[in-house]
Parts: structure tokens; C-alpha cells; sequence
């Protein structure tokens, strides 16, 4: 059984893979770590499951797999339920994983992930704004192109798992007015998830 190092429920990160595998009902085993005031101290404990000293980290019969999308792909190969069954569908959904992977570094760093709590910044960056068009845009086509509740179509896979922690950030920190109605609703479906109730509750 797969066992999946996550530290809930304010690392997004780690949310990712959790609620895929919740949403889906993958069988895991999950291993609850909790962050150190003391980040030295820390790194040498996580070392003792993760090469980089972070998570998420996923552990399978003696292999060790760290960074989310990482852990997405290797489930995938058991599950492929976690990809859409569309070739197309596919392609658009791995390609708006790895931007939100490796993009959006104003949202990260404006807007942490903070998802009990209600924030109210002062102003909203120029860049900041610019990348909420961005992933509205991305949650319109999506919507659009499939045809479904979820990004890729009638069924939540990876590429919803991976915007799960935005549909967060814009209700903590209010940011509903960068995004269209159907965009809201998606946001709404991701917020309403009995997982990820679970993942706040944890």
C-alpha cells in the first residue's frame, strides 16, 4: 500500500496528492508530519523519509517518490482513473498541472495557503492580478473545452487536485472578483469536497 508523507492541513502541497487519492478512493496509508519551529531539527527528522527534507513524499514497496506531480504520475500508472480518459483532455490537464507546479509565484507568495483562516491584503499587485486572469482563464477553457463540472470533464482527476489549494486562496483572501460565474461554481465544487473537509478537519 502506497504511504503518503503530509503535513494537514495547511500544506497545499501535500494536498494535492492527499485528496487525489481521498477523491478517488485509492487505497493509502497516510503518514501525519507536523512542520518544527526549528526548520534544522526538522530537516534532519524529515530526512528520515524524504531525500529533500520535504513533502510530500510517497513510499511503495522500498521506492521513495518526492514532489507532487511526481507522486500524480507514479499513481497514475497503477490508477489511471487519475489522468481524464481523453488523449486531449489528458494533454491540457498535464500541461496546466506542470504551470500551476511551476508558476504562479506572486500567488504563492502573496497568498499563502491559509485555509481557516480570512485575509484582507492592502492591495493586489499588478502580478498578482495578472495570474488570477491567468488561472481564471485556464478554469474557463477547461470548463469549456470538456464540457464537465471538473477541468477535464465530468470526473475530478489530477489537474482538479492541483487547483484544490487555489480554490482556497480565493476564498481566504476574497479574490472572487478576478474570476467569471462559471469559474465561482468550479470553485465552489472544489470548496464543497466531503475530502476536502476532511483534509481541514484533520
Amino acid at each position: 500500500m502506497y504511504q503518503l508523507y503530509v503535513n494537514p492541513p495547511c500544506s497545499s502541497w501535500s494536498l494535492r496528492p492527499w485528496i487525489l487519492l481521498k477523491t478517488l478512493h485509492i487505497p493509502f496509508e497516510q503518514k501525519t508530519v507536523r512542520y518544527l519551529d526549528d526548520l534544522s531539527e526538522q530537516r534532519q527528522q524529515f530526512l528520515a523519509f524524504s531525500p529533500t527534507s520535504k513533502i510530500p513524499v510517497l513510499h511503495y514497496q522500498g521506492q521513495i517518490i518526492w514532489d507532487s506531480l511526481a507522486i500524480i504520475e507514479f499513481i497514475a500508472e497503477d490508477y489511471p482513473q487519475v489522468w481524464a480518459e481523453d488523449r486531449t483532455a489528458r494533454a491540457w490537464s498535464r500541461s496546466a498541472c506542470a504551470e500551476m507546479h511551476s508558476g504562479f509565484e506572486h500567488l504563492r507568495s502573496i497568498c499563502h495557503y491559509d485555509p481557516m483562516n480570512r485575509i484582507t491584503l492592502a492591495e493586489i499587485p499588478l502580478a498578482l492580478q495578472t495570474e488570477l486572469k491567468r488561472i481564471n482563464q485556464l478554469w474557463e477553457e477547461g470548463l469549456d473545452r470538456f464540457g464537465g463540472d471538473y477541468l477535464a470533464g465530468k470526473q475530478f482527476t489530477a489537474v482538479d487536485a492541483f487547483f484544490v489549494p487555489v480554490a482556497g486562496r480565493i476564498e481566504t483572501y476574497g479574490l472572487h472578483h478576478y474570476f467569471s460565474e462559471s469559474a465561482l461554481n468550479y470553485q465552489k465544487r472544489l470548496l464543497a469536497l466531503p475530502s476536502l473537509q476532511q483534509w481541514l478537519n484533520s
